[in-house]
């Protein structure tokens, strides 16, 4: 259990590691050798400041992006990046530096970050800013709760007429259909992400929706969210996300939204945070939980490799409850481990089935590595040193700003295993891992793209 966040600098045997609310989905905000430091404090974090005509907000590092909402929300003003649950906080938003469906104008988390005030074992409490202790500033946002303890933060937030979504959803019969229209649904609309129907095959290979958003210009800005719709109040014994129910699903799904183009105007809630109105939702994975895979691959050949990458969960007879594809804009951010770069990224889940997964996920892992991309780290629970390295080359930099009474259970098994000085691609004990009967290059489906 979390120990709270106050009298902790004196590290243990297995260190320390600040926690948020836990949404993480891989070991990102584990310590389980040592101590994790609850920065919600029983539940009572504090937004401190807010300026309703600047829209910048100042609050404990424990505030939740639902509580910010609620407070912000009735003064015309937004968070300017969410990802897909309000029930993050303020800190580990800038530990993840985490992404939204409108990364192609607005960046990471990380670029609205304005001061960080940040404790640390060896350097006491420190002010962090662009133009102060600028290297550990940098560090902290993606940092992963390695530089220290996030006390508070001052971010800038987004002016909004309302915070209803006008949703316009285009149902695509295939990938190469897609990405067609990816580059300018993003150049039309704030919002933009496309669900897949990962069991499709033949020429309906990725078919789906696509989903873009704009905040309407008359609509609700109460900031409160809709409460729950259902919950799952057990685990089963085995998952029935997979086999004929999920194909059945997609296929209902895909059918919901009617061909063309239709638009309507939808509750914020609904649109972004759609799994936090089922309460337990990951019990449906059964009792191994999940394993969620999430890539970013550049622009040059991305249809091919995502179209890989689907087609390789297919061969190992593994399909994906909720696949998700956006495309990542040039926006820079100033993390210094920050997952998204220009490109696309492919998110795909799966019930845990053990060693079979296992092989599954590094094959998904080695055609994004050979294809120029990453791995999400704060999605992740067991990717391979070599696989963290070669998709983030300023892991050395973090870790020379890590610190040394902050530990995590993923840089533990990444990081730390990695030879300072080698330059972290594939070694040959890490290929030989890899299935070979089920591998996949780009050119395999370049060729069999019209299959």
């Amino acid at each position: 259990m979390p120990a709270a966040a106050s009298g902790w600098r004196v590290a243990g045997k297995g260190g320390f590691l600040p926690y948020g609310n836990g949404r993480s989905y891989g070991d990102s905000c584990h310590n389980d050798a040592g101590v994790l430091l609850d920065t919600r404090n029983g539940g009572a974090p504090r937004i401190l400041a807010f300026d309703a005509e600047t829209g910048r907000l100042t609050a404990e590092a424990g505030v939740l992006f639902s509580e910010i909402t609620r407070h912000v929300g009735p003064h015309g003003w937004f968070l300017p990046v969410t990802p897909g649950t309000q029930f993050v906080t303020l800190g580990g938003a800038i530990a993840n530096d985490i992404h939204g469906k409108n990364h192609h104008r607005r960046g990471t988390f990380g670029r609205w970050v304005e001061a960080i005030e940040l404790e640390r074992s060896d350097r006491g409490v420190l002010a962090l800013s662009p133009t102060e202790n600028a290297d550990l500033f940098v560090a902290t946002i993606s940092g992963m709760g390695l530089t220290g303890l996030i006390r508070r933060a001052t971010i800038r937030l987004m002016k909004v007429p309302s915070l209803s979504i006008v949703e316009t959803t285009t149902r695509f019969g295939g990938l190469s259909d897609y990405f067609a229209l990816a580059e300018e649904a993003d150049a039309r609309h704030e919002y933009a992400v496309a669900w897949i129907d990962s069991l499709a095959g033949g020429r309906s290979l990725g078919r789906g929706h696509l989903i873009c958003g704009d905040h309407a210009r008359d609509g609700d800005r109460s900031g409160e969210a809709s409460g729950q719709l259902a919950g799952v109040p057990f685990t089963p014994p085995v998952s029935p996300l997979a086999g004929p129910f999920l194909k059945a699903f997609n296929e209902a799904y895909f059918r919901k939204a009617k061909a063309g183009t239709h638009s309507r105007t939808v509750p914020f809630a609904g649109f972004f945070y759609p799994l936090d109105r089922i309460g337990g939702w990951n019990r449906l994975y059964g009792p191994r939980g999940l394993h969620q895979h999430q890539s970013i691959v550049p622009f040059a050949d991305a249809e091919a490799v995502v179209r890989a990458l689907i087609e390789c969960a297919k061969c190992h007879r593994h399909g994906s409850f909720l696949t998700v594809l956006k495309r990542f804009g040039d926006l820079k951010s100033p993390g210094l481990t920050s997952f998204p770069r220009p490109g696309y990224t492919l998110t795909l889940d799966f019930p845990h089935r053990g060693e079979t997964t296992l092989k599954l996920l590094a094959e998904l892992d080695r055609i994004t590595i050979e294809a120029g991309g990453a791995v999400n780290p704060y999605k992740d629970a067991r990717m391979s040193p070599e696989t963290f390295a070669a998709g983030f080359a300023n892991w050395r930099r973090l870790e020379a700003q890590r610190d040394p009474a902050m530990m995590s259970d993923f840089w533990r098994r990444t990081a730390m295993r990695l030879p300072a000085g080698e330059a972290g691609f594939f070694t040959d004990t890490d290929k030989s891992t890899v299935s070979r009967e089920t591998s996949f290059t780009i050119h395999d489906v370049k060729a069999g793209a019209g299959a």
